[in-house]
């Protein structure tokens, strides 16, 4: 079994919200494929301490969203884990960047969390960095760190920037399905790193 996991916070006010941008992406493949989020304690035989929804993806894998807010990402995400045995290998976490363009995508295999408190919550739930990500770019704010930055990724997208931001979405939706159709991370890297910074280089 596969888990994707979308981060995000609960709640009505932050939809589309840049920091709501890992939640947005399951929402789009969910309603892509027809399928409903419905509360963990339906999923048989649970017993995991923290609420989240879930849907089952055509593939069978599990679409996670954790409702536990960001900084605590890690308890849902670490408790599924264990009790459906699947490795960091086989869960896929997408979630937004401020410090990629607007709209950049770009999927690792593995690494750390960045500045990012739901990775830093499920790399230390997880103990292990060893599994992949799909990022995708908020761009950044006044300032990169501090109150500004934490101000900024609770905002809204702009009118001018919500066209933009949902082509993106789009796309990560499109790399979800294939990875979980089976294509191999490397061949996704390749199709699925933005069109918005060519040749950048960077990863």
């Amino acid at each position: 079994m596969k888990l994707v996991v979308g981060l995000g916070n609960p709640g009505s006010e932050y939809e589309w919200t840049r920091h709501n941008v890992g939640f947005e992406v399951l929402n789009l493949l969910a309603r892509r494929h027809r399928l409903l989020f419905q509360s963990g304690r339906k999923l048989d035989g649970f017993q995991g301490p923290a609420p989240f929804e879930y849907a089952v993806h055509p593939s069978g894998a599990l679409l996670i969203k954790p409702l536990t807010y960001m900084n605590r990402s890690g308890q849902a995400v670490a408790a599924l884990a264990r009790q459906l045995a699947v490795p960091p290998a086989d869960i896929l976490v997408v979630y937004d960047d401020f410090d990629l363009p607007l709209g950049a995508l770009r999927l690792r295999a593995q690494g750390g969390a960045g500045t990012h408190n739901g990775m830093r919550s499920i790399l230390d739930s997880l103990s292990s960095e060893q599994f992949p990500r799909l990022r995708v770019g908020i761009g950044k704010g006044v300032g990169s760190s501090g109150t500004d930055a934490a101000r900024h990724v609770l905002e809204r997208f702009r009118p001018d920037e919500q066209v933009e931001i949902e082509i993106s979405a789009a796309h990560a939706a499109d790399a979800l399905d294939a990875w979980l159709g089976g294509e191999d991370l490397p061949r996704l890297m390749t199709r699925f790193h933005s069109r918005q910074d060519p040749g950048s280089g960077r990863n």
